[in-house]
Order: C-alpha cells, then structure tokens, then sequence
C-alpha cells in the first residue's frame, strides 16, 4: 500500500495544558457568605464563587437560615430546589437556590442545602418562606421520595398518577427498558 504524502505544511504544535485558575474573588458572595457563617457557626461554607456561594446547614436550622438569607441578606426568592441522592453515604441532599432582586445583588443565588438520611428522607418545607417553592418542593417530593414537613399540598406533579415505583432520581431506579 502506498503511503500517503508528506503534508506540504507543518502541522502546528499541540496547545498547552491549561490549568484551571481560580475564579476572580467576589467581594459581595464573600461578605455574604461571612455574614451566613458568622450567624450560623454550625453551618458549612461548600463554595464561595462570583455571584455563587453555598453554605449547608442542619435541619433543625432550615427556618432560621432560610428567614436570615431572606430578611438579613435580601435573597427574597426561590429560582429553584434541587436534590441529589448520595446513596453510598446514605444520605440526600436538598439545595434551595435563592436569588435576590435587592439593588446590587440581582446577578448574586445564594445555596441554601441540608442533608437527610436516604432511608427516611424527611425536611422542613420552606414555602412559609419562598411561597415559589411550593412546586419545586413537589417535583423533590416525587423525583427524590424527599417529605417536606409542613408543605401545603405534598402529592405529585410530574410522574403518572399510577406510579408504583421508587422515586425515578434515586441512584437505585431502574428503568423497565433498560
């Protein structure tokens, strides 16, 4: 077989690698983020990025956190609730992503999270304090098997009503098809 043809121009060498660096500080997530731990010393600081910081924090705490984030921090709604289920650890995390439309903080979410044990996933329902997670509290209800103690209207929102099945996020859902 004949070998092909040299290429008629040198092939440029390859990129280096780069390394990740570090996202630029954020002097409003930190100060925030600092005033959260200064007020719940309990509480765990997961990541402090520009317009991002995470901070989880017991149960027991969620009403008093979720109350400070709101009145003393200014994050005044919900854009989301997010679980995830950490099956080797037995646990599920919950994470609230709040947001704020306070002057000078609109592009700032702040995360609220707390664990749950996986075998009896139950939290307190933040609805008395971000009316908009009524139904992202439902979707966890549903997708994660997650109770939200004092939700208004806990029952399903997305899955067929004749669903029999573990909670279709869980790390052990199979599906029937595969």
């Amino acid at each position: 077989m004949p070998s092909s043809p040299a290429p008629s121009t040198p092939l440029k060498p390859a990129a280096p690698a780069s390394t990740p660096s570090a996202p630029l500080a954020d002097p409003r997530t930190s100060s925030l983020s600092a005033r959260f731990l200064q007020r719940f010393p309990s509480a765990r600081s997961d990541y402090v990025r520009p317009k991002r910081f995470k901070v989880t924090i017991a149960s027991d705490a969620m009403d008093e956190a979720a109350l400070f984030l709101r009145d003393e921090l200014g994050f005044d709604h919900i854009l989301a609730v997010s679980g995830t289920d950490y099956m080797a650890k037995k646990e599920i995390e919950v994470v609230y992503f709040v947001a704020s439309l306070k002057e000078g903080q609109t592009d700032l979410v702040a995360a609220l999270a707390e664990r749950t044990p996986r075998d009896s996933p139950v939290v307190p329902s933040l609805v008395e304090f971000w009316l908009g997670a009524e139904y992202h509290e439902r979707e966890t209800f549903e997708m994660l098997g997650v109770k939200f103690d004092g939700h208004p209207d806990l029952r399903g929102i997305l899955l067929p009503e004749d669903w029999h099945d573990i909670p279709p996020l869980r790390k052990d859902y199979v599906s029937p098809g595969r």
